[in-house]
């Protein structure tokens, strides 16, 4: 393992990266009402973006098969 060139004076700076303390952090703060409904209402806005978005994409996403079975047809009768 990788070795100081210097000596550590002290005990505690050579066990640093061991250190855990047992100071307890404060508990996090509840959302209050209006930032629950607001988190529910953006969620609620992208995800009727992304369904809107879809529905209206879908008839352009589509192949048209009458006008592919007429190409077909109209280029075999060109031969």
């Amino acid at each position: 393992m990788f070795r100081r060139r210097e000596p550590v004076p002290f005990a505690f700076l050579a066990e640093a990266d061991r250190y855990r303390g047992n100071v307890t952090p404060p508990p996090r703060e509840r959302a209050s009402a209006g930032q629950l409904a607001g988190r529910w209402l953006l969620g609620f806005t992208i995800v009727a973006g992304l369904v809107g978005s879809l529905v209206l994409g879908m008839p352009a996403l589509s192949q048209d098969q009458s006008s592919t079975q007429t190409e077909q047809s109209q280029a075999s009768n060109g031969r």
